[in-house]
């Protein structure tokens, strides 16, 4: 349980806090922070989201879904409401979230 509750705080901090950091803090460096947020910490973060959910697949299968949606709460929130290209980065995060998580639980279920 710990875990569990220690992946959500994760999630909400990077998920929603680095999107406020990002457009607080960044200045003229902007773009650049939010390509490797988009492109590099996202992703992996959701891949890790997935391996998390895909070690108790029964219980956490719902994780890569609040992973994906956390990112849109926080885009939305921070960048711009209802900008349609974030529903793009939301969806590729769930499919990473979910193919990583499917893979786990396959190599689990091997072992």
């Amino acid at each position: 349980m710990k875990k569990f509750i220690g992946m959500i705080i994760a999630t909400l901090i990077l998920m929603i806090g680095c999107p406020w950091l990002a457009v607080t803090f960044a200045g003229s460096a902007g773009m650049a922070v939010c390509f490797v947020l988009f492109f590099a910490i996202n992703p992996l973060f959701s891949a890790f989201c997935g391996v998390f959910a895909g070690k108790n697949i029964k219980k956490l299968w719902g994780f890569p879904i609040f992973n994906a949606g956390m990112f849109l709460v926080g885009t939305w929130m921070f960048f711009e409401m209802g900008e349609p290209a974030f529903l793009l980065y939301c969806g590729v995060y769930l499919i990473i979230g979910i193919c990583s998580m499917l893979v786990t639980a396959w190599l689990n279920k091997k072992k």
